[in-house]
């Protein structure tokens, strides 16, 4: 087994490969205006830093949000594009799933609650009972809204962070997404037969680009 995996659904744009015990090499950028400038470059670098060609992946992971329309993506368009090239099966991972299991790489256990920033003052969120165990779907709210019992649990991700007042346990550990502990979440569901959702942009909201209602006139009527 040797997977790549890479995230822009998020301001990280992460890329590792992982054989199906560790990870082999993980490049991460922070920086939520260049993904696709930055994705395929962070590609080459695990890759050569491994000592492996393209040629030699059996799998393809990618985060599949719930993340913002352009970025979200690069990384879909870039998964199916190397999928199809190399003849490889493409793997989605909820982008909260790959912070859930860092958190329990970082000691972690759980119930937690992880939340990424959405922008317009909201957050993407999920609970989880553990690293491996989400029981909520992922949502997006504005952080006053989420229940109590959700806010107030331990929580990770760069949209706790913003929020302290509501999220009053963030914990810092992990800060951002990594594309090492998206590809251990794929590693442990073709182990144990897990599921895997559809490789489609998981968007929860309409893009903040609309169609104009109306069109002037330039021909002579």
């Amino acid at each position: 087994m040797l997977l790549l995996a890479f995230d822009t659904a998020t301001p990280a744009v992460t890329a590792a490969l992982h054989d199906g015990e560790r990870v082999l090499a993980e490049s991460t950028v922070i920086d939520a205006r260049r993904h696709g400038e930055l994705l395929v470059p962070a590609v080459d670098r695990v890759m050569a830093a491994a000592g492996h060609a393209l040629a030699d992946i059996t799998g393809v992971v990618v985060g599949v949000g719930p993340g913002p329309y352009t970025g979200l993506r690069v990384g879909l368009v870039t998964a199916a594009s190397f999928g199809d090239a190399l003849d490889v099966p493409v793997h989605g991972v909820c982008t909260l799933d790959g912070l859930a299991w860092a958190a329990g790489e970082a000691g972690l256990e759980g119930p937690f609650t992880v939340a990424t920033d959405a922008r317009r003052k909201e957050v993407y969120w999920a609970r989880y009972d553990g690293p491996a165990r989400r029981v909520t779907e992922p949502a997006v709210d504005r952080p006053g809204d989420l229940p109590a019992e959700v806010a107030t649990l331990p929580s990770v991700g760069a949209g706790a962070a913003l929020y302290p007042a509501v999220f009053t346990d963030h914990r810092s550990d992990p800060a951002h997404q990594s594309a090492g502990a998206l590809a251990a979440v794929a590693v442990h569901r073709l182990a144990t037969g897990g599921t895997f959702p559809p490789v489609l942009p998981m968007y929860l909201r309409r893009p903040d680009a609309q169609v104009p209602a109306g069109y002037k006139a330039v021909l002579p009527t």
